[in-house]
C-alpha cells in the first residue's frame, strides 16, 4: 500500500499526522508529508482513515 499527498492543497490541519503518525507527519513548512513508504501493514487502516477524513481530500492511499 502506498500513500501520497497533494501538498499544493494541504491546509496543514494535522489530522493525518494525528490519525496515522506511522505514515504522516508535518514538515517545517507546516504541511503534511508521507514519511513511511510503503505503508506498514499494521498502519493500513489508520492511513486509510486519514485519507477518508482529510478535510480537503488531498491524501490518496492505494
Amino acid at each position: 500500500m502506498k500513500a501520497s499527498i497533494d501538498r499544493d492543497g494541504c491546509i496543514g490541519c494535522q489530522l493525518c499526522a494525528e490519525t496515522c503518525p506511522e505514515v504522516f507527519r508535518m514538515d517545517d513548512e507546516g504541511l503534511a508529508e508521507v514519511h513511511t513508504d510503503p505503508v506498514p501493514a499494521d498502519a493500513e487502516e489508520s492511513a486509510q482513515d486519514a485519507a477518508d477524513n482529510c478535510p480537503v481530500g488531498v491524501i490518496t492511499v492505494e
